[in-house]
This record gives structure tokens, sequence and C-alpha cells, in this order.
């Protein structure tokens, strides 16, 4: 049936933005279901004006596809006369409704913001006219109409998560405690991309979907493309490029700002520098976020008072970015940079991008420690983060946690709602001296957290999987044996720069990268000693590991980055 706020403008208090499909019950996930009216918003007449300024009419005969799943985005569609049913696929051939849009409604979702692949089919029930505006200039009438952008923004993030809950998309089929089959989880979950996953031990359909591709174990990690695809015990590059999320990267193009990291200082910086007009490129060889993103709920950083989790910040960060233009090339890792009047940033694939400074973002990774076998057992009992996929591997069962920051702290009220208990080991007499209080709190109020001080993990037994470990307190040097499966391993940090190759940025004694008064000839706060590099977040000597103070230095090496490229100008 028509919506029954047709007429009426999605601003309007009383307008509930919302319809039915034709059958009345189109599948929504539960989490998003009261949400369905900022879903699926109805635009009146005026908006649909404002749109159609932005886009070009296009028209489908009945039965033919307005969009496919995998195809490059064509951006909003707004539908002016019609009917368009949207159905989400998997490789498997199961589907779902997902509603039909009648006129009023339009059809994208976050990825058209980029331009990345369809997620969706969309099928003309009936003879459609609509309005198409594609990719770039669906940016420029978010930014334009301020109003009606705020109700298209939150549809399409909304929507993006319903699509997630909904479990279609690639099917990954395997050993859910299998390296190769977290690797691809993590990516993909990293990146909000809708997938499924059977697990070969504990679904029963996961057998029969084997011998329907004519697959055996050795093939595991399945996966199933949307496109009928069958990856055979790929890597994470061959799912990128079945899924064609390949960036595309123009080795002409000069850029006016580089940002290798997507952490939350590099996406500050982002949406700065892009709010501010200036060509913005983002490259990171993993996800948005960072290791930040891996926090399952910061409760500290402000404006969230109910705290937020680390993945919906960036996911949120990342949406706002794009949406003011900035490009991001994800996954692609720079291996090397070339200082120069343009510097150059040389890929692992042998690309090359331009630009006119750069803002290294790359933020620290975890501190692998030596402990006897640990790169052993690395995916197959030891960890690095704890998100839901790993929270799912141990539920109801005991763990190590080593370290004693905020990220540790993060991780072991998390995996303390998952797991029958977990035993955080610190080398230190306790946690007051690294940890945040209300962290030190909701650990001291979790009767299945212990917390082992003046202790340290000396040691790790298994064949394939991990299946002890030791501990030894320092101080009496008296060892204890348990029998664990999962260790996460939280110990400091060490700063992502092996990249910056022959560029001779400066950095202290621990590898981070010096700025300001601490390196030579650097004119601002946070430049470098090189011109036109600046540094900012966890890789920076001397900053606070924060969330809020890396976005901080974000928003602040813009207006840097503007008095440097304006002084360069004039000396040209």
């Amino acid at each position: 049936m028509e919506s029954l706020a047709a007429g009426h403008s999605p601003h309007s208090p009383s307008d509930p933005r919302t319809q039915d499909d034709a059958s009345g019950n189109t599948p929504v996930a539960p989490a998003v279901a009261l949400q369905r009216p900022q879903m699926y918003p109805h635009l009146d007449a005026a908006d649909i004006a404002r749109v159609s300024a932005f886009g070009t009419e296009s028209t489908w005969r009945a039965g033919e596809l307005v969009v496919r799943t995998g195809d490059p985005a064509r951006g909003l569609i707004l539908v002016i006369e019609g009917r368009i049913r949207v159905v989400q696929r998997d490789g498997i051939r199961d589907s779902t409704l997902i509603v039909e849009h009648r006129a009023g409604n339009f059809l994208a979702e976050i990825g058209q913001l980029s331009g990345k692949p369809e997620l969706v089919d969309g099928i003309a029930m009936e003879d459609v006219r609509a309005v198409v505006v594609p990719p770039e200039r669906l940016r420029a009438l978010v930014v334009a109409e301020a109003t009606l952008g705020e109700v298209i923004m939150q549809a399409l993030i909304l929507r993006r998560a319903a699509l997630i809950q909904r479990g279609r998309g690639p099917a990954l089929i395997g050993h859910g405690s299998e390296p190769r089959m977290l690797e691809l989880q993590a990516f993909l979950r990293r990146n909000n991309y809708p997938h499924s996953v059977l697990d070969i031990d504990t679904d029963d359909d996961a057998a029969s979907v084997l011998r329907k591709f004519d697959s055996s174990q050795v093939d595991l990690p399945l996966v199933i493309c949307p496109n009928g695809s069958i990856l055979r015990h790929p890597d994470t590059a061959q799912l990128i490029a079945c899924l064609g999320l390949l960036p595309e990267l123009d080795g002409d193009q000069v850029y006016d700002v580089a940002i290798i990291g997507a952490g939350p200082a590099g996406l500050a910086a982002a949406v700065y520098a892009a709010s501010e007009g200036l060509r913005v490129i983002v490259l990171d060889a993993l996800s948005p976020g960072g290791q930040a993103g891996a926090s399952a709920r910061i409760e500290n950083y402000l404006g969230f008072p109910a705290g937020i989790s680390g993945h919906a910040l960036a996911s949120n960060a990342f949406a706002q970015a794009q949406k003011f233009g900035a490009y991001f090339a994800i996954p692609v890792e720079i291996t090397q940079l070339e200082c120069g009047a343009v510097h150059h940033l040389r890929t692992r694939d042998g690309e090359t991008i331009q630009s006119r400074t750069v803002i290294i973002a790359s933020g620290a990774a975890y501190r692998r420690p030596p402990i006897p076998r640990r790169s052993e057992f690395e995916g197959r009992g030891i960890y690095y983060w704890a998100s839901p996929v790993e929270g799912k591997l141990c539920a109801k069962q005991e763990v190590v946690l080593v370290g004693g920051g905020n990220s540790a702290g993060q991780a072991a009220v998390f995996l303390g709602t998952q797991a029958a208990h977990v035993h955080i080991v610190i080398r230190g007499p306790g946690l007051e001296q690294t940890m945040s209080r209300y962290l030190i709190d909701r650990i001291a109020a979790q009767p299945n957290i212990t917390v082992h001080a003046r202790t340290e993990l000396v040691a790790l037994m298994g064949e394939a999987n991990l299946t002890a470990v030791a501990l030894r307190h320092r101080d009496t040097g008296t060892q204890r044996m348990m029998q664990i499966q999962h260790v996460f391993l939280f110990t400091g940090a060490e700063p992502n720069t092996a990249w910056l190759g022959d560029c001779e940025i400066g950095v202290d004694e621990k590898g981070f990268v010096l700025t300001g008064r601490h390196a030579e000839s650097s004119t601002h706060a946070l430049e470098t000693r090189i011109p036109g590099v600046f540094a900012i977040g966890d890789v920076r000597s001397g900053s606070t590991k924060r969330v809020a103070t890396a976005v901080g230095e974000g928003a602040a090496v813009v207006a840097q980055i503007h008095s440097y490229l304006a002084a360069a100008q004039h000396a040209a």
C-alpha cells in the first residue's frame, strides 16, 4: 500500500516517513525494525524537485533489472512512477525481499557515496520512471541540501546496517576457528560488508552446501560470492577481487592531502580537509578504524554518555568523510614514501600516488612479545584484538588477556560478557597507573574477571592449536599451568613506520615520528622535519594515546596544511 506519509515533507515531525512493501511484511532485521521510518523516508514534491536538480531521468520496463548485485553503483535512484522491488541475495541463491520502493522513495545505501558495487538487486515490478543521482552528484546533494541531506544520510547508514544484520552477500563456509576463516570474517566485518557464515563444525547445513558445490574439506574455507563465483581456500586479496572492492588509483592525479592510515586521527583529518575543499585521498592496508575500531565500547569519548563501539564510531566517521568527497583506497598498503616538492607514495602493487602534502596517521600495532611459540599459535589461540568473532570463539571458556592499558580493559570487559572467566595478566602491581578509572571499576564489578598482578605469560602449549599456558609470578617465581585455548595480547604498541623508506623523517628512540619543536626545521606543531609531511595520532612521538586526542590532532593538522599550501603557492 502507499505510504501513509504521502504528500508530507520528510522534515515534518508528523511524517512517519515509511511505507510497506507489496506483501505488507517485508523482513527487517530486529535491531533496526524500530528505525524503519528513517530507513525508508518518503519525499514530497518539493524534495523530489531538490533531488532532481542533481540527477537525470531514466526509465525501465516492467521486469528489467534497475540495479544488480556486484555491478558498479548507479547512485541514488528516486522513484517518480512505478515500483522497484529490492532483493538481497547470496551466492547460494538464497534471497530476502527487502522492500518495494514507490513514488517518492529512493533506492540507495551508504556504498553509493563512493561508487562501491551494488549489494542488492532492484527489479522493476512495473514500468518505472526515476531520477538517477550518480555518486559524485549524490555527495554534492547531501552537502548542498543540509536538512534533506541529513534525512538521506541517515537512511543510507541504516540500510547498510540492516543489510549486514540480514546476513546475505558472500557465504563463508569453513571451520569457525581456522585462521584463514577468521581473517576473512574480520575483513568483511571491519569493512561493513554483508556476509553469512556457515561453520562446518556446528551448522548442519554446511555439509550439504559443500556437496552442492562439489567441494570438500581441502577447499575450506570456501567462499561463494553473490555472482556465483567459487573461491577455494582464498586469501583476503582474492576475496576483495571477487567482490569488486579493489580501489582504483590514478597515478596522474595530484592530491592536496594524502592520509596514510584510517584510524580516528586519519578519519578526522579526512573529514576536515575534504569539508574545506581540499582533494583528499586516504589509504589504509586493512579497514577504517585502526585499533580503536576493534574496541568493543568506548565510554569516555565526549558526547556519547552511553558509550559507543569503536566500530560504530569509525563507520560513522568513514561515511562522514565520504560525504565531503574524501577518496578512500582500502585496502592499499603503502611501502615507501619518496619526499619532494610533490611527494610520491608507492604501493605494494607498484602503483604511485602523488600529493602536495602527506599526513602520517599510520598508528601503532600491538607489540608481539617474545613468548616461545607465539607466532606458531597466531590465529590458532593467540589474538591481538577482541571482536565479536573472537568473542563467539571463546564463549563459555576461560581466557587469558595480557595487558593493562585501556584497550586491554575494554577487551576484558567485552570478553567478560562472553567467556566463562577472563584472567588479566599484568607485570605491574596493579591497573591504576595504566588504565582509566571507569574501566578499573567495571572490571572489579565483573565477578568472572580476575587480575593477576606481578605476573607474566611464559609458555604456550599445544599441537595444531593452543591448549594450555604457563603463568609465572615475577616475585616468587611460582609457575601455574592453566588449560587455556584463547590468549589475547594487548602488550604495548610499536609505530607503523617501516613504509617511510629513505625519506628521512625524524623519529625518537622508540621509532615514533618527531614533530614540531622536536623535529628539525619544522614550522608547524604537527609537521615533521620534511616540509609538507605531517604526523598525527598514535604514530606521533609524545602523543596521548586516546581517541579524543587523535581526533583533535586530525582537525588541527588541516589548518597547518592550509598554511603550508598557501606559503608554497606564494613561493611559486
